[in-house]
């Protein structure tokens, strides 16, 4: 078996990943300056979010969840892994074409189900609008999935990580020629959503036909293979969609509030920065790296893979958790607050950002914790436990709106994921040895948490001597380098990690990937 060097992935992923983050806050700010607030930037962001929605079945989420370990395991005893990618390719293409035709008649149910505040008002039917011009994004985005997990499983993680890039590129640019030429703001961006996910595809189909494999076009039909792969997801898809009830929970409580949609969207992307960055990389790499090392009986790499991609993705996690809820005001105020977005709306994000903060190292420990079930066909616990996030988030939501409005939502989402991340724990108790925590994991957690809780408190005596000043571009800049510093003084001092180790983890990255 050619290992998959886990460091090198994670890094290769996550640089990528942090780049398209990048691009993505420079599209978010850009339409919280023009749009604000308003009607046109809610309707967008409902409109956008029903195919993201739908894509965690079919994209990167449950369906792919199954289809890795299974295509992985093909690959590494030698059976037919090209046939396999083939069939589930071309019936994946079939059901998608329907379901965006589907999708795009049923777009007003969709939408109430998303924010039924915006009954009766104009944000309705421009939310239609948008959503049934951005819908077939689904098509793409998913078949650019399933092609990305095939190189993943290859090993190769380069071009399925720069193809996000190309989207929040590409949106930036629309923003810029719907200026120069006077189109509306609102449908050039839901167009774009749409053609960015055909570019995504033609990247990737073409970054695999590079690496000789091929899947020339085949009449969809059902196979055991393909039967068998939908017996196993068929758990994962149902996991999947009480997550996305967990999120159409947090916007319809945030429809009833005006200018809420746009503000828990600008916080749930900037904790999503560090979230991607680390948490979907160790995701990605990590579960076909368990799924081969299973198969191939190799329980201590499959332990020693367990705990160093937690290990590494608390380390980056934790700090940023840390300044996203002590430094919340300063950060959206200095990234978010020109143009339409004013200081109430930034004032209005902040908190919501310091709690979805909170809950982002339980985001990331699931992206951890999951790939010892998937990487088993183990798909029905998982939705078990989900189904119970589900209604703690629900309950919580719905519960605490007449106490505290929209901020209801960032809390139900925040202890929901770390009632999950319980119980993906408890669960994976009786995995044995490739589930175990090991003496230098449990170490370091503890090493992490007391440098993050120096950040802390660096970053909470600075804020308060800088007043004002901490909420301006230099002042956050201080901030941010005074709190990095002293993070990794103390991650050095305490032996969280040391700087050798991160220069070797860097060198490896660099080589791999």
């Amino acid at each position: 078996m050619k290992p998959i060097r886990l460091v090198s992935g994670f890094l290769t992923v996550g640089t990528w990943t942090l780049l398209s983050r990048i691009v993505g806050f420079v599209r978010d700010a850009m339409v919280a300056a023009w749009l604000g607030s308003g009607p046109v930037a809610e309707a967008f962001y409902v409109a956008q979010s029903l195919p993201n929605m739908f894509r965690r079945f079919f994209a990167e989420g449950a369906f792919n969840l199954a289809f890795v370990p299974m295509f992985a395991k093909k690959l590494e005893t030698g059976q037919d892994a090209n046939g396999f990618a083939r069939d589930a390719y071309w019936f994946m293409a079939a059901f998608l074409t329907v379901f965006s035709i589907l999708g795009h008649f049923a777009m007003p149910l969709l939408v109430l189900a998303m924010a039924a505040g915006f009954r009766g008002d104009e944000r309705f039917d421009l939310a239609v609008t948008l959503g049934q011009i951005a819908f077939p994004y689904i098509l793409f985005i998913s078949l650019t999935a399933l092609l990305s997990g095939v190189l993943n499983a290859m090993g190769r993680f380069f071009a399925t990580a720069v193809a996000p890039v190309l989207m929040n590129v590409f949106l930036v640019l629309s923003m810029f020629v719907a200026e120069w030429f006077g189109w509306d703001l609102g449908r050039t961006l839901a167009w774009t959503v749409t053609l960015s996910g055909v570019l995504q595809l033609l990247f990737v189909w073409a970054v695999l036909h590079a690496q000789g494999f091929r899947i020339p076009f085949r009449w969809p039909r059902l196979t055991p293979e393909l039967r068998r792969l939908f017996i196993i997801a068929a758990p994962a898809v149902l996991a999947g969609g009480v997550v996305q009830i967990n999120l159409i929970v947090g916007r319809q409580v945030a429809s009833f509030t005006e200018g809420a949609v746009a503000w828990l969207y600008n916080a749930d992307r900037l904790y999503q920065l560090p979230l991607g960055v680390v948490g979907i990389a160790i995701g990605v790499v990590l579960l076909p790296d368990l799924s081969r090392r299973l198969s191939a009986g190799d329980v201590a790499g499959g332990r020693a893979s367990f705990n160093r991609g937690a290990e590494f993705a608390l380390f980056l996690t934790v700090p940023a958790a840390v300044a996203l809820a002590v430094i919340a005001l300063p950060i959206i105020t200095v990234l978010f607050q020109r143009g339409e977005y004013t200081a109430r709306d930034a004032a209005m994000t902040a908190p919501a950002l310091a709690i979805y903060a909170l809950g982002l190292p339980a985001f990331v420990l699931q992206k951890v914790l999951q790939p010892l079930f998937y990487a088993r066909a183990d798909t029905r616990r998982p939705f078990n436990y989900a189904l119970v996030s589900m209604v703690v988030n629900a309950g919580l939501a719905f519960g605490l709106m007449p106490l505290i409005g929209y901020l209801a939502a960032a809390v139900g989402t925040t202890l929901a994921s770390w009632v999950m991340v319980w119980q993906l724990w408890h669960g994976s108790r009786g995995m044995g040895e490739a589930a175990a925590p090991d003496d230098r994991f449990i170490t370091r957690c503890q090493r992490i948490l007391w440098s993050a809780g120096a950040m802390a408190a660096a970053l909470w005596g600075l804020v308060w001597l800088m007043g004002p000043a901490s909420s301006r571009p230099l002042g956050l800049l201080v901030l941010v380098v005074a709190g990095a510093g002293v993070y990794f003084l103390a991650a050095a001092l305490t032996g969280a990690m040391s700087p050798a180790e991160l220069r070797r983890s860097l060198r490896r990255g660099s080589r791999g990937g």
